[in-house]
């Protein structure tokens, strides 16, 4: 049986070991964190997410999960609502609001019903073992001490802070962002229904909020790059307050009799980048460990768990059928060449929004003050809109399991 090692538990590490065990893939599947209760990273699952997991046969669980559906977007600037979008008016279908830990529990859990996978929790990986000039498995620190874990393939899933690539030496092409995002949750308020969100758009400050899967309001704030500093200085009232100045009333009322129970707040360093090489002979890197998404359009997990589909695409028949390791090389190459192409226009579509957010006061100001409510009354936004959305709710290229 060829043996896969899996860095990395994630959405991309997670699927893929599910895939390849049940093709008869004998898998190795290392997570560094004992749990998946971990920080807020994006809990949105876009419609191309959603057929990925109904194509690997999980759309049954994922539907059990705790969840909640977007169905409407509420865009404001300041106090002023400026127009209501209702998703599938837009031609598909909004995001659901997915605990991870959960999502995660359940692949894992649906690639432990076959005998050819291992799990291990708590490990850390440290170097890339190479046998000549292949990659041959990683050296990791357990509990039990340091040791080898060795395979024909090592698949790096180990998130935006990949210690595989750092080790690989493969290097990114980054596109320069403009801001971080402080994360917190609040409780729901009564003024908002469990379906809609809300956007608050204008020159260097942007707000996100939406119902999350845990009855709590999760709630985005767009900063400066950098500038985190500034707003911890102020202590968490101060950033309330902060926030607070550029909201409709009623959320601004909520936020400041709900700033001593807010929870979970963090910054998130925003990077955007790919590989210019995700492969070595023996090593192939996905997800955020080959191409870190902007948060613009939650794309993250979805674009993770279509480079899983593919990846099972053409690593599976391989590996299942006893192939050399210039033949699994060669397959790590077309999972690459098929994965590039969307993840560089989604990469490209992401950059949008953030030029006209961070830009020129002067235009920033003239777009969002005066041609947007404009263009809002006119309909002309949703004509516009509608195909940048599908993009980001359906994916730029086709993507099948194959049978």
């Amino acid at each position: 049986m060829a043996q896969v090692v899996i860095v990395g538990a994630g959405p991309a590490g997670a699927s893929l070991a599910y895939l390849l065990a049940r093709r008869g893939v004998g898998v190795t599947l290392l997570e560094r964190q004992t749990d998946f209760a971990r920080e807020f990273r994006g809990e949105g699952l876009m419609p191309s997410g959603v057929e990925a997991l109904g194509a690997m046969g999980l759309g049954a669980a994922l539907d059990a999960l705790p969840q909640t559906r977007i169905e409407t977007l509420d865009v404001f600037r300041g106090a002023r609502r400026l127009l209501r979008i209702a998703p599938r008016d837009l031609g598909a279908p909004g995001p659901r609001i997915v605990s991870q830990p959960a999502l995660l529990e359940m692949l894992v859990g649906e690639a432990g019903r076959f005998p050819g996978f291992r799990l291990e929790r708590g490990v850390t990986v440290r170097e890339l073992l190479r046998d000549g000039g292949r990659v041959a498995g990683v050296r990791v620190d357990a509990a039990t001490g340091s040791q080898e874990v060795r395979g024909d393939l090592v698949i790096g899933a180990d998130g935006r802070a990949s210690v595989l690539r750092a080790r690989a030496g493969l290097r990114a092409e980054q596109a320069e962002q403009a801001f971080d995002i402080v994360w917190c949750k609040v409780a729901q308020p009564a003024f908002l229904d469990r379906g809609t969100a809300r956007v608050y758009l204008g020159h260097r400050h942007f707000a996100l909020l939406f119902p999350s899967y845990d009855g709590r309001l999760q709630i985005g704030w767009v900063i400066d790059k950098g500038s985190f500093g500034d707003l911890r200085r102020l202590g968490i009232e101060g950033w309330v307050e902060e926030m607070a100045q550029h909201v409709s009333p009623d959320l601004a009322a909520h936020l400041r009799a709900e700033r001593g129970a807010i929870t979970h707040p963090f910054v998130l360093d925003v990077v955007c980048d790919r590989l210019a090489r995700w492969t070595l002979p023996g090593l192939l890197l996905l997800g955020d460990a080959a191409h870190p998404m902007s948060p613009v359009g939650a794309q993250g997990i979805n674009i993770a768990l279509r480079d899983a589909l593919v990846a099972a695409n053409h690593l599976a028949p391989a590996l299942a059928g006893g192939a050399s390791p210039a033949e699994i090389d060669a397959a790590a190459e077309r999972v690459v060449f098929e994965r590039a192409p969307e993840v560089t226009e989604i990469q490209r579509l992401q950059q949008g929004p953030p030029r006209l957010l961070f830009g020129p006061a002067w235009w920033s100001d003239l777009v969002l003050g005066a041609f947007l409510p404009l263009l809002a009354r006119t309909g002309i936004v949703a004509r516009v809109a509608g195909p940048v959305f599908r993009r980001f709710a359906n994916g730029v290229t086709t993507v099948r399991l194959a049978a």
